[in-house]
C-alpha cells in the first residue's frame, strides 16, 4: 500500500494556471511561485458578483483514533466536482510544529489530498514566516521603547507580547532575555508560543483586507504601564511597518486537490486557543468565485464550529448552508471507553455508550445554530456491518441523514454519497433560521455561561478569584461586545480531558482571560492551555528524509 507522501507524489498535478481557470482567475491576478502554487490577487476580485454558499466541516471531540476532517473536506469536494458542481475548499496552512511533532501534516490523507503536499505542509508560501516575523518585530518595538528612554512608561514586569516561532519547543516555554549589560536590553522573563497561537495570526485571519488589518494591528495590546493603562502597537507606531511585512503573505494561497479541485490553503490558528479556521480573506474569495465552497473548522464542534460560527461568521458576515459532522467507529468505540489497541475488535456496547458524543454535536447543531446536519462516517477496514448500521440506525432515528465515506481509499468515488445528501440538506437551509450561540450585547460572563451551557452542557460557570475583576475592567475598557474564544481541552465537552462521552453533571472553570483586540475577541481560559507545544518522545521528524536526489520520504 502506498503512503500518503508516494500516492501524492505519483499524481500528475496541473499548471497552476489552469486550476486557477476553472474559478474564472485571470492570469494577471496570479503571482506564482512555482508551477502548482499561486498567490491571488483577491481585491481585484472585489468586483465579481457570485455569492456561493458554505458548508462546514466539523467532527466529534478528538480521539487517539483519528477523525479525519481535512480528508472528507478533500473527498467531499472532489465528490461535489465529480457531480458536475462548481465547487472550491478553503482550508488552513499546516503548522511545521505538527509537521515534525506528533500529529503530521494538514494536507488530507490517501486518494483525498492537496498537492504539491511536501511544500504544502513545509515552508509552503513563507506566509507562517512573515507572520512570525510580523509578531517578533512587535516584541523589538516594545523592547526598543523601554531601551529608549521608555517614553509610554511601560513596566517591564507587564509587557504582554511574546514572541513566536512555528516550531515546536518547550525550552522556550519561559526564557530570561535581555542579559548582557545596559547596552542590551532590560533583565525580565520572556518567553515564546508557537505562530499558530500568537494574536497577529488571529488578527491576520480575520482581517477582511490590508486596510483591515493595519487598524487590527494597531489594536494589539502589548503592554500595561506603571500606571495600568493599555499600550497598543498603535502607541509605539509600528502598525504600518508590521502590515508591511504582511502585504504578500495575506493574498490568499490557491493548490489543488489530487483531482484537480481548487483549493485555497490561508493562515492556520490553533482551535483551542484561538478560533481554528483558515482566514476570511480566502473564504470570501472562494465564495465570490465558486457556486459551493467547503471549509473546515478546527477539533470538534463544541471548539471549531462554535468558534467558525461565533466569531468568524459574526465577524466576516457569513453562514454555512449546511453542515458535515465527522464520525468513525473507531473514534466513537474511543469514546465509549476503548483503548486503542483493541478498536479493531468488535464492540456494540461501547460504540453505543460512544454514540452520545456524536448525540449531543447534532444536537448542538441542529437546537442552537439551526443548520441541517449529514453525518460522514469514515469507513475503516476493522469495522463490523453490525457497528457500521448501528451508528447509521442511531443517526436515522434522531433525523440525521448519515454517509458511508471512503475517500480515503476511494478519492471522489467514495464521497458522492456524502455529496448527494450534503446538497440535499444545503437545500433544506432556512437563512432566516441560523443563529448564533449568544447576542453580541451581553456581558461577557453571560457569553461565556451561553457557550458552556448550551454548547458544553454544563451544570454553570465557576470563575476562579480575580477572573470577574478582569472581565469588569475589561468591558470598562470597551471589549464589552467581543465574542468570547474559549480555550478549553479538545477532548472533552469538559474542562477534563479525561471525561470523553457526553459528560454530565459538570462545571466549568474559567481559570482568566486575555483581550486579543487585534482578532477582536476575548481569550477565555478554561484549562492550561500550552501556547508553546513540546516535541513528544518520538518525534515525526524522526521518520522523515530526503533523498540524495531531492524526494522527500516520511511525511504523513
Amino acid at each position: 500500500m502506498l503512503s500518503d507522501i508516494e500516492i501524492a507524489q505519483s499524481c500528475r498535478m496541473r499548471h497552476i494556471r489552469d486550476i486557477a481557470a476553472k474559478l474564472s482567475i485571470p492570469e494577471d491576478l496570479l503571482d506564482y511561485y512555482g508551477r502548482y502554487k499561486a498567490k491571488v490577487d483577491y481585491k481585484s476580485l472585489d468586483a465579481v458578483g457570485k455569492k456561493g454558499r458554505l458548508v462546514l466541516v466539523t467532527a466529534i471531540n478528538p480521539t487517539p483514533a483519528g477523525e479525519g476532517k481535512t480528508t472528507v473536506s478533500i473527498g467531499l469536494a472532489d465528490a461535489l466536482r465529480a457531480l458536475k458542481k462548481d465547487v472550491c475548499l478553503a482550508l488552513r496552512e499546516p503548522s511545521l510544529g505538527p509537521v515534525f511533532g506528533l500529529k503530521g501534516g494538514a494536507a488530507g490523507g490517501g486518494y483525498a489530498q492537496l498537492v504539491p503536499m511536501e511544500d504544502i505542509n513545509l515552508h509552503f508560501t513563507g506566509d507562517f514566516h512573515a507572520i512570525g516575523a510580523a509578531n517578533n518585530l512587535i516584541a523589538a518595538l516594545v523592547d526598543n521603547s523601554i531601551q529608549q528612554g521608555n517614553p509610554l512608561c511601560i513596566d517591564p514586569r507587564r509587557i504582554l507580547w511574546k514572541r513566536c516561532l512555528d516550531m515546536n519547543d518547550r525550552q522556550l516555554r519561559f526564557i530570561i532575555s535581555g542579559l548582557g549589560g545596559k547596552s542590551n536590553g532590560t533583565p525580565r522573563e520572556d518567553g515564546f508560543e508557537i505562530t499558530t497561537a500568537s494574536q497577529v495570526m488571529a488578527a491576520f485571519c480575520l482581517a477582511l483586507d490590508l486596510a483591515d488589518l493595519k487598524k487590527r494591528l494597531s489594536h494589539l495590546i502589548v503592554a500595561r504601564t506603571y500606571d495600568d493603562r493599555i499600550v497598543t502597537l498603535g502607541d509605539l507606531k509600528g502598525q504600518g511597518a508590521v502590515c508591511a511585512l504582511l502585504k504578500d503573505a495575506i493574498k490568499p494561497n490557491l493548490v489543488q486537490t489530487l483531482e484537480g479541485t481548487p483549493a485555497f490553503v490561508h493562515g492556520g490558528p490553533f482551535a483551542n486557543i484561538a478560533h481554528g479556521c483558515n482566514s476570511v480573506i480566502a473564504t470570501r474569495t472562494a465564495l465570490k468565485l465558486a457556486d459551493i465552497v467547503v471549509t473546515e473548522a478546527g477539533f470538534g464542534a463544541d471548539l471549531g464550529a462554535e468558534k467558525f460560527i461565533d466569531i468568524k461568521c459574526r465577524l466576516a458576515s457569513m453562514m454555512p448552508s449546511a453542515v458535515v459532522l465527522v464520525a468513525s467507529v473507531r473514534a466513537l468505540k474511543s469514546h465509549g471507553g476503548v483503548k486503542k489497541e483493541d478498536l479493531g475488535k468488535e464492540n456494540l456496547a461501547a460504540l453505543e455508550k460512544g454514540l452520545g458524543n456524536l448525540d449531543r454535536h447534532m444536537t448542538n447543531i441542529r437546537d442552537v445554530w439551526h443548520l441541517p446536519t449529514v453525518v460522514s462516517l469514515n469507513r475503516f477496514s476493522s469495522d463490523t456491518e453490525a457497528e457500521l448500521e448501528m451508528v447509521e440506525s442511531f443517526c436515522n432515528k434522531k433525523g440525521v441523514e448519515v454517509a458511508l465515506c471512503e475517500v480515503w481509499e476511494k478519492g471522489s468515488a467514495g464521497g458522492l454519497d456524502l455529496a448527494h445528501k450534503v446538497l440535499d440538506a444545503m437545500e433544506k437551509c432556512d437563512p432566516n433560521a441560523r443563529a448564533f450561540t449568544y447576542p453580541d450585547e451581553i456581558s461577557i460572563s453571560d457569553k461565556i455561561r451561553f457557550v458552556a451551557e448550551k454548547i458544553y452542557h454544563a451544570d454553570g460557570v465557576v470563575f476562579a478569584p480575580g477572573v470577574i475583576s478582569k472581565i469588569k475592567k475589561a468591558e470598562s475598557e470597551g471589549y464589552r461586545d467581543y465574542p468570547v474564544c474559549i480555550a478549553k481541552t479538545q477532548y472533552s465537552f469538559s474542562d477534563d480531558p479525561k471525561k470523553i462521552g457526553a459528560p454530565e453533571g459538570f462545571k466549568i472553570t474559567i481559570r482568566d482571560i486575555k483581550v486579543n483586540a487585534g482578532a477582536g475577541f476575548i481569550v477565555v481560559y478554561a484549562g492550561d492551555i500550552m501556547t508553546m507545544p513540546g516535541l513528544p518522545k518520538i518525534p515525526a521528524a524522526e521518520g522523515i528524509d530526503i533523498s540524495d536526489d531531492g524526494v522527500i520520504s516520511g511525511l504523513f
